[in-house]
């Protein structure tokens, strides 16, 4: 195979970038509060494991998913915040904005990442593709005081290896002509999409980087990875295949809510009153995408992480609590152990459905479910009103009086409230933490 050899010779068929957030929830601390720069900083103090670290706490190595006691251990210089969700979602719809100033095809494809077509787009901006991404991210940083790496390439999967080339605050673009000198530097593990399981069936095979993924037979190739693998195939190759969602999407296969406790307990009224606020805040969503649930399970935590579940399938779907809380506390019943300490409750609805065609089986007691539907639409309309749980199930009672510690300590903005805000109605503004 002759390595310098080009797949096209076509610089940019399609500029796709993909603009991806460095340390977003720390940067946004550090943008919110300026006194934090240069410290390292940590998020993720509600659950006691790191969500975000800041790149110098990155430096000392301190990374996502360690535990708050070791983190503090390797460095006691640690700042450690609760993480303020409000504020980073904020931050984001305003990077998406700014995107949106260069090119009204954007994907939002997470609160930190999207990609964003810009094919075209020379004409308007009277510059290359490049500089309409160098344009993007000087606008992020100077708007936001947050650096973004970006990558630009011809096709969604190229630009996203980009853009992790160069972290942080980097911008890597790869030409079509180039694409083949670029692959040769990227080892197989560093490929969006191809997972452990595929890693290691390849290497068995000798193929080691993206370039010697890419060099192999397209037949043979697919009939290993089938579909999946060939699209990472052609869009490595330069071919773009993924295309832009640009529109949110409802939730297809399940929904998830699960919490961790603050502090471990044994408390039976305070543990089966978490798992049916997890089970409201999943039923708020799953009306919010007008669906309705035809299977549930749910998971009890223990504080040695051991886990236990049961799973149910209803007779019909629903899209209201109510309807299965004597459901769910039979399930609760069958997997609480008394004198057990646990960590988390989880609440999973799958089989998930359309709500907007509803057909009636011939026995089913029409009015009652009609109701029960009205009641999940009035809750809905209360709680957006004057906040989150505003309206609950009396199970919620048991959530008061609880002993707390420095892990229920909210973030700062919920501390710092403007007049006639509450810590559930907070006007959709960041603040700046400054000291004059």
């Amino acid at each position: 195979m002759n390595r310098d050899a080009p797949f096209t010779l076509s610089p940019f068929p399609r500029a796709i970038l993909h603009v991806d957030g460095d340390a977003f929830f720390t940067s946004v601390e550090q943008s919110m509060h300026p006194h934090l720069k240069g410290k390292p900083v940590v998020t993720g103090k509600e659950r006691g494991i790191i969500a975000c670290a800041s790149y110098e706490a990155k430096a000392l190595g301190i990374k996502r998913g360690v535990s708050l006691w070791e983190a503090r251990r390797m460095c006691p210089e640690l700042v450690v915040l609760p993480s303020d969700y409000e504020s980073y979602s904020i931050y984001s719809k305003r990077m998406f904005e700014i995107m949106r100033r260069y090119t009204p095809e954007v994907e939002e494809y997470s609160i930190d990442e999207g990609f964003a077509d810009i094919t075209g787009m020379r004409r308007l901006f009277r510059c290359s593709y490049k500089d309409i991404a160098l344009q993007m991210q000087d606008a992020i940083h100077r708007e936001l005081d947050l650096t973004v790496s970006v990558g630009l390439s011809p096709t969604k999967c190229l630009s996203k290896i980009a853009s992790d080339y160069r972290k942080p605050n980097g911008i890597t673009a790869v030409a079509g002509k180039y694409i083949h000198l670029f692959l040769q530097r990227i080892p197989l593990e560093d490929v969006w999409g191809v997972g452990p399981s595929a890693q290691q069936l390849l290497r068995k095979y000798g193929i080691h980087t993206a370039y010697d993924f890419v060099m192999m037979d397209e037949k043979r190739m697919r009939k290993m990875l089938h579909k999946p693998g060939w699209e990472i195939w052609q869009e490595l190759r330069g071919h773009s295949v993924k295309k832009l969602e640009m529109e949110s999407k409802p939730p297809q296969a399940t929904i998830m809510k699960g919490k961790t406790f603050s502090a471990p307990s044994r408390d039976r009224d305070y543990i089966y009153a978490k798992l049916i606020r997890n089970l409201e805040s999943s039923f708020t969503k799953l009306r919010r995408h007008q669906m309705r649930a035809k299977e549930l399970c749910v998971y009890l935590r223990r504080k040695d992480y051991d886990q236990r579940g049961c799973s149910a399938t209803l007779s019909r779907g629903t899209s209201n609590a109510m309807e299965i809380t004597p459901q769910v506390e039979s399930m609760f019943n069958r997997l609480y152990v008394e004198g057990q300490e646990y960590r988390s409750t989880t609440v999973v609805l799958g089989r998930l459905e359309s709500d907007q065609q509803r057909q009636y089986d011939l026995f089913e007691d029409r009015l009652r479910i009609d109701r029960m539907r009205e009641v999940g639409q009035v809750v809905d309309r209360i709680n957006a009103r004057y906040g989150k749980h505003r309206v609950f199930l009396g199970t919620g009672l048991a959530l008061g009086g609880i002993e707390v510690n420095e892990r229920d300590q909210p973030c700062w903005r919920k501390l710092n409230l403007l007049e006639g805000e509450s810590k559930r109605r907070l006007i959709r503004i960041p603040r700046l933490d400054l000291k004059v």
